[in-house]
């Protein structure tokens, strides 16, 4: 266990931003809390619910792919991808760094590997924070989730006046290794983690009750008559899906620049009407469906095709940023605790 005293901060970033860019949860000046690239001065936000997770990091908005230029007959192609530099993402939540494992298993374990994913993930570095204060919002601990010890290459925990650092991985104890960092013990983490766990149990979604979304009863809840009621004041925005950490939908498009064609992906929405859509018209012409299999695919099929790893960490995002308050809290609030035969 390591520690430096929360005053010499401004000392451990620059430190970190010399070998490797770093990233910060900072205020973006419009009142919310972004991942930002690290600048002298910049200083950590303390708002660390950041308004977009750590997934843009290796799962960027847009990105390009390839570009093709063509000549007559002759088309060349251009590998246009950006170039990925080693970089360090400080301050990741217990929720986001879990996100990783559900995007891993989407683009690195199935074959071939997402190369621009994968590329993101061998030269990061994530160094974790627990919580100290947890949001009414969050139910991260309903899918196992401990915010008080999260996973990550280094595992950080701050108290009034000391950020402690703890290296998981080669790769969290070689950065350790460069820092202007005094040795210690654990036992002001042990009371941050207790304090943290007692708040937890205060928290009004603790109890969300998954009972009943899994693969023996999926047809009963695809069949379920609620979503229709469920559904009906959604207004099919997207917003959940683009604050959400784990989801992964994108689609491919080109654009004809004049000298050449630019490939690139861009974030879909499951909730979008044209979504998927193919030349026999929209697999799932209705927003029920739509709504239904969002939600059907983060508490049943991805768990049931991912040994039981839920496609969503409860950090909360979407019960904030709906619009209308129709979130996967009241999805499971209204479908779950029920396990009665299909």
């Amino acid at each position: 266990m390591k520690k430096i005293s929360r005053s010499d901060l401004p000392r451990l970033f620059e430190a970190l931003s010399q070998a490797r860019r770093l990233y910060i949860p900072a205020d973006d000046g419009s009142g919310q809390a972004k991942f930002l690239p690290y600048t002298p001065g910049m200083e950590l936000t303390q708002n660390l619910n950041t308004v977009r997770s750590a997934k843009d990091l290796f799962f960027p908005q847009v990105e390009n792919l390839l570009k093709f230029k063509v000549q007559g007959k002759q088309i060349e192609i251009l590998d246009d991808r950006d170039p990925v530099e080693p970089f360090v993402i400080f301050g990741v939540r217990a929720c986001d760094c879990r996100s990783f494992d559900v995007l891993d298993n989407v683009f690195l374990h199935a074959e071939p590997a997402d190369t621009f994913y994968q590329a993101r993930r061998e030269n990061a570095v994530v160094m974790t924070l627990a919580c100290n204060a947890p949001e009414e919002t969050c139910f991260c601990t309903v899918f196992g989730i401990d915010p008080a010890d999260p996973a990550g290459d280094v595992t950080m925990w701050q108290t009034k006046d000391t950020l402690y650092l703890r290296a998981n991985t080669e790769k969290g104890a070689a950065v350790l290794d460069d820092l202007p960092l005094d040795d210690a013990d654990d036992a002001a983490v042990a009371a941050q983690q207790a304090a943290t766990r007692e708040i937890l149990k205060k928290l009004p979604l603790k109890d969300l009750d998954l009972n009943g979304f899994d693969h023996e009863h999926m047809l009963q809840k695809f069949n379920d008559p609620r979503w229709a009621q469920l559904s009906e004041s959604c207004l099919g925005c997207g917003t959940c899906t683009f604050v959400c950490p784990t989801c992964q939908c994108y689609d491919i498009k080109e654009f004809n620049t004049g000298k050449e064609i630019q490939r690139f992906r861009c974030w879909d929405s499951c909730m979008y009407s044209d979504f998927t859509q193919m030349s026999a018209g929209q697999p799932r012409p209705t927003q029920k469906e739509r709504f239904r299999q969002r939600f059907m695919h983060k508490l049943v099929y991805y768990p049931a095709n991912n040994d039981g790893l839920y496609s969503c960490v409860g950090c909360g995002r979407c019960l904030q940023k709906c619009p209308i308050h129709m979130n996967i809290v009241k999805v499971i609030k209204t479908l779950g605790g029920e396990c009665h035969d299909a």
